[in-house]
């Protein structure tokens, strides 16, 4: 068999679903579907039922850990020569694995990730924030829309590896947030292939509330210190771009609070190209309106939760050397 399809899940049935029915009208068939369930108390067995006459499926249960174990487990109990990791909260058009396989007999590699869009059913809070994440003004154009990259980090949502790949490198690292990029440096860091396939997308939901949103980025940029200790030599100036876009507004706000006006102007400057960006992309006025706080959300959460989690690395490294004083 050619292909694991891994798929963890934590409490949501409705979205395992959809993602099953899309991978019903898979053009390419050599595949197998393998769920594991997060200690769901939400479970979606019934779900999987459903599509067992339809798809090679199996479904797990067990009790929670976080996605990085839970792909791992999936990992465990698959059969295929390719792992695909996709997260729960995706669709894949009908012709995602044949773009797969005809990329790997092309240039065969060992790893390797696609990129992610809106599809036309959803809200328009989900395209909104879709937006914030690929675009030019939110740095979510790093995240896979460039057909050319020096190197191409594949996130969880959309990964694929060779299963003897995967085992070497042992899968997931125990991490709750940032595990995929953990991955994605290990592959680089062990001497193996990863390339972007640009074609081979997926319809990602992403959240459907910008507090759950900004909750994610805010994991996100928090991860990121985690992964700069880790990895040094990851670390780029484009990391810091969300913490220096929450001081530069904050700065922003204050002059224009106390000084003159004029200062919010780079402000009302930034949102009105953002809404023009989402407006000539999405063709909706409504979308294009809430691109601006979905932009915000992802920009302020990101940026909050790596100056949060950087001001603590300090302190615990500071810590230390003041009681060795006292």
């Amino acid at each position: 068999m050619q292909f694991s399809i891994i798929i963890p899940v934590y409490n949501r049935p409705q979205e395992v679903d959809e993602l099953l029915e899309s991978l019903c009208h898979q053009t390419f068939k050599d595949f197998e579907v393998v769920v594991v369930e997060d200690g769901s108390t939400e479970k979606c067995d019934a779900i999987c039922d459903k599509y067992k006459g339809q798809l090679v499926l199996n479904y797990y249960f067990k009790s929670n850990s976080g996605p990085g174990p839970s792909r791992n487990y999936g990992a465990e109990h698959s059969q295929g020569d390719y792992l695909i990791i996709l997260d729960s909260d995706v669709i894949v058009p009908e012709n995602y694995l044949e773009i797969i396989k005809e990329e790997l007999d092309r240039e065969p590699c060992d790893a390797f990730g696609g990129p992610d869009r809106a599809h036309n059913s959803f809200t328009p809070i989900q395209k909104a924030i879709n937006y914030s994440m690929t675009s030019f003004f939110t740095t979510g154009g790093i995240r896979g829309g460039k057909k050319k990259m020096d190197k191409f980090y594949p996130r969880s949502f959309n990964l694929g590896i060779k299963k003897s790949v995967y085992q070497a490198l042992g899968g997931f690292a125990p991490m709750r947030y940032g595990e995929d990029i953990d991955l994605s440096t290990r592959i680089f860091k062990g001497g193996y292939s990863c390339r972007l396939f640009p074609d081979a997308f997926v319809y990602h939901k992403r959240r459907v509330k910008f507090s759950s949103f900004f909750r994610q980025v805010k994991h996100s940029g928090e991860a990121r210190v985690v992964l700069k200790n880790k990895y040094p030599e990851t670390f780029k100036l484009v990391h810091l771009l969300p913490a220096a876009f929450v001081v530069g507004n904050l700065v922003l706000v204050m002059l224009g609070i106390y000084h003159h006006w004029l200062w919010f102007a780079p402000i009302l400057l930034y949102c009105l190209m953002v809404f023009i960006d989402s407006l000539l992309k999405n063709k909706s006025l409504k979308v294009a309106l809430l691109s601006i706080p979905a932009s915000y959300c992802q920009l302020f959460g990101y940026g909050l939760g790596f100056l949060g989690a950087a001001w603590r690395d300090i302190l615990s490294k500071k810590l230390p050397s003041q009681k060795e004083k006292s």
